[in-house]
């Protein structure tokens, strides 16, 4: 499987990773407190395109990123693979602790597909095929980590493709870090186009969005949602008012993160 990688890696184009930082602000702005009671234990609103951040909450507190470490995967795979690439899944792929997007074995599957069902339903079946993709599930996760110190996310470790975990192998980041793999993954343009694309078309049936910010909040440009018992609910996302770009993460949730992150949000753009 290592073999497999490094031909892959050789023969096809990569994104060339660059550290992308995110600045915490000197003086919490006014205001910014009436969101520290609400249901995300820690959060961070920043700026998209300057990295300057706004407000937070434990930003460098470690916890379980849930689904959210998808598009660390999804940045990996378009290091690696073309859009149109494709293969045929296997049993193997559907043995996973669902959600999944319902892979046929038998069935050939595009990169593109793969990544919609992986960014837009979180598919961990589509987790699983992709990494095998790379080489197996050990080289994707060891690029995974790769990829996340590239890009200045130095605290996160990666322990699955799926973001699914156990004793021995639980993935941590922080909300700083998983701001920075958003604004990573948002320069490129596949995974940004999957993440604000409200519905897909897939084999045998269209897959529907799963973030509900994509019709609750005007200027959405997309972002990923997650949930397993130890991480609680999770959610990264980013949103553009005028000129302006936002970056929103949320960790450990236990209500209601999308009107969390619409306070945050509406917060975020009225400020000067």
């Amino acid at each position: 499987m290592r073999v497999l990688f490094a031909a892959t890696a050789l023969a096809l184009s990569t994104v060339v990773a660059t550290p992308v930082a995110i600045a915490a602000p000197a003086v919490e702005p006014a205001g910014a407190q009436a969101f520290a009671n609400g249901p995300a234990q820690a959060y961070l609103l920043a700026d998209l395109d300057t990295g300057a951040v706004l407000t937070a909450k434990d930003p460098s507190g470690s916890y379980a990123p849930a689904s959210t470490i998808k598009v660390l995967l999804a940045m990996v795979v378009l290091d690696h693979l073309r859009p149109g690439n494709f293969a045929r899944a296997n049993v193997s792929h559907t043995k996973v602790e669902c959600s999944c997007v319902g892979l046929k074995p038998g069935q050939p599957y595009t990169v593109t597909q793969l990544l919609s069902a992986l960014l837009m339903v979180s598919g961990n079946d589509s987790a699983n095929m992709l990494a095998d993709m790379l080489g197996g599930q050990r080289v994707a996760v060891t690029a995974m980590n790769r990829k996340a110190a590239a890009v200045g996310a130095r605290n996160t470790t990666a322990s699955s493709p799926s973001g699914l975990d156990g004793p021995g192998w639980e993935s941590m980041t922080t909300a700083h870090d998983l701001a920075v793999i958003f604004r990573a993954a948002l320069r490129y343009p596949l995974i940004a186009q999957i993440m604000r694309s409200p519905s897909a078309p897939f084999p045998g049936k269209t897959l529907t969005n799963q973030n509900e910010l994509l019709t609750r909040y005007p200027g959405d440009l997309g972002g990923k949602t997650g949930f397993t018992n130890r991480a609680r609910k999770t959610y990264v996302g980013a949103a553009q008012r005028g000129n302006r770009r936002l970056v929103v993460v949320q960790m450990y949730g236990t209500g209601d993160l999308y009107g969390q992150a619409i306070s945050l949000l509406d917060w975020g753009f009225s400020q000067p």
